[in-house]
């Protein structure tokens, strides 16, 4: 998941809709993909203003709201693996025979205790929400929490970090300031995510930097390992760099957003390991593919006859490889007529079909 502070801060609304609006752009809370106001998106011959096509975004590439969710870790959603399958089949509308029939449990009277119990965990969750609400109105002193940066790859109990130990770590691992040079980099977890949220400071947001140039600045921070700390940087999500090392800025600059972020496009196949059939496909955002495995986990892809062997064979005996892809420019329309022009190009060459795969002439 790519994590960001938007979607913890958000309204269950905007969750709900999968995006968030500013005066200049459309947000995607799933991804952070920013979709520009005032501009209108060619595709397929279909014309779209910004909000429809940031919904077709998500659509896209992310299938739904609820199947993005519902795919996140257990450890962010609360629910078991049997839940969050017994969910997805629920969200497609199936009723609790075809939901037991299709699981192997029980009886429909069990998927209906399923059913109840979920409600209760709805129920108990807006109570939570509103005493929550109404503990924040009336402690005013509550403990103030230091917020996780926006583009943290997991948030998890290593945030849990008060504004006053956030002092006094740095006090102690800085005894020269926070300007001057870093005592030690042995180090819990937890504060290390201080340490380096104050070394990123000394980065400047929108430019970026030659390999070189950042290691200059780290060993002035820390000589002794400015090498794990530049590796920390990039793992934690404060800095992020392009494939070949030669250039790092600070993740989330402004200027660098549209270079930095570029989405991967392209052509992949999904392969079955016992029978070497294929499925060729093309798609945005193709580096995640979360979409297209929730399908075949909740058995609504449209490929009827790869759904069946999935089903038959287990997704330990499917793997999903990138045949071709290329960045995304910023013409929808370019990006559409490549992703045909590729997508026929491998079919023609691998042939899909019959005994060898799963795609349909």
């Amino acid at each position: 998941m790519k994590n960001n502070e938007e979607l913890w801060h958000a309204s269950l609304e905007d969750i709900k809709n999968g995006y968030i609006e500013d005066h200049d752009y459309f947000t995607c809370l799933l991804c952070g993909e920013k979709i520009e106001k005032g501009i209108i998106y060619p595709v397929d011959h279909v014309l779209y203003e910004a909000q429809k096509y940031m919904v077709k975004h998500i659509a896209d590439t992310h299938g739904s709201v609820f199947e993005y969710l519902n795919s996140l870790d257990k450890k962010i959603t609360g629910l078991s693996d049997h839940q969050s399958s017994l969910l997805g089949l629920f969200y497609q509308g199936k009723s609790d025979h075809e939901v037991q029939k299709e699981l192997g449990i029980g009886s429909a009277s069990t998927i209906r205790n399923h059913r109840f119990g979920f409600k209760e965990k709805e129920r108990q969750s807006k109570i939570f929400l509103v005493m929550m609400d109404l503990l924040k109105e009336r402690n005013k002193n509550a403990v103030s929490m230091v917020k996780p940066h926006k583009t943290a790859t997991m948030v998890d109990d290593r945030y849990a970090i008060t504004e006053d130990e956030n002092e006094k770590l740095l006090r102690k691992y800085f005894p020269q300031g926070i300007n001057g040079k870093l005592k030690t980099f042995s180090m819990q977890e937890k504060h290390k995510l201080v340490v380096l949220r104050e070394i990123v400071k000394r980065f400047e947001s929108g430019r970026s930097y030659i390999e070189r140039e950042l290691n200059e600045i780290l060993k002035d921070v820390y000589e002794d390992d400015y090498v794990a700390i530049r590796r920390y940087l990039i793992e934690y999500g404060f800095m992020d760099r392009n494939k070949d090392c030669s250039e790092y800025w600070v993740k989330g600059s402004p200027a660098l957003s549209k270079t930095a972020e570029k989405i991967i496009s392209g052509v992949y196949q999904i392969r079955n390991t016992q029978n070497e059939k294929i499925f060729i496909n093309s798609g945005r955002n193709i580096e995640k593919l979360n979409g297209i495995k929730f399908m075949l986990k909740t058995g609504t892809h449209s490929n009827k006859t790869l759904q069946d062997e999935w089903n038959q064979y287990g997704q330990d005996a499917f793997v999903f490889e990138i045949l071709e892809s290329f960045e995304e420019d910023e013409n929808p329309k370019n990006v559409t007529k490549e992703l045909k022009k590729l997508e026929r190009k491998w079919i023609e060459k691998l042939q899909p079909f019959g005994a060898q795969g799963y795609n349909k002439k």
